[in-house]
């Protein structure tokens, strides 16, 4: 699988004909539809033929389940709540990075903060609005502040390609922790593995640590 994900390049030196040979090739593995490479360093991996665009006027982020007060957030809502800015790599467990990407948004425990918390609650799931791809933190991951809703990237609005208008950042974990298209958040009361755990990948995504070859980014 991960020998396979790594052709997602061959299409910067040969063309747009034989990248999408590498997609057809790779759909039927883990369900992946498009490997893009792209401008920047990034590659775009969905896992759907198709994600309907949100448009900032109306897109909202819900958060419920397990929390006291659920609410659905308009972008609008999220830019009045406490901005967060980091400036930290994207890395993929496939080997490659983009490093030092100004990231902007709401930092998630304050998001969490907002909401209010049930004690019940261990663990958060995130769902994006594609239909199909979920990921999960429990609740002390969730609460670093280097977790984030990302609304920018790099001083602009985070746009569709990559996972906008807003997705998640776990900047200690690899970036299938990193869920674009967000739409939805949930507090549990346990750990739900995500679309790419429920395939064998790790719960716990650490840079350095998951797939034995990476050093942890800076």
């Amino acid at each position: 699988m991960l020998g396979m994900l790594g052709l997602g390049v061959a299409g910067v030196a040969v063309g747009a004909s034989l990248q999408q040979k590498v997609n057809r090739a790779l759909a039927p593995v883990g369900g992946i539809q498009d490997v893009l490479p792209a401008a920047g360093g990034f590659r775009y991996y969905s896992v759907t033929g198709s994600v309907k665009r949100h448009s900032i006027a109306t897109h909202k982020v819900t958060v419920g389940g397990l929390v006291d007060k659920p609410q659905a957030f308009t972008m609008a809502d999220l830019a009045r709540l406490p901005q967060t800015m980091l400036d930290k790599d994207f890395q993929c467990v496939t080997g490659w990075r983009v490093p030092n990407v100004r990231w902007a948004g709401v930092a998630l425990p304050d998001l969490l903060d907002v909401v209010g918390v049930s004690p019940n609650a261990v663990a958060v799931r995130f769902k994006s609005f594609d239909g199909v791809y979920t990921e999960s933190l429990t609740l002390d991951q969730a609460r670093r502040r280097d977790v984030m809703v990302a609304t920018q990237m790099d001083g602009k609005p985070v746009t569709h390609d990559h996972g906008g208008p807003t997705r998640l950042y776990v900047a200690p974990m690899y970036g299938y922790k990193s869920l674009k298209w967000l739409g939805g958040i949930e507090l549990t009361d346990e750990v739900k593995p995500g679309y790419w755990e429920d395939l064998g990948y790790d719960v716990d995504a650490w840079v350095g640590r998951s797939n034995g070859r990476d050093d942890a980014p800076t």
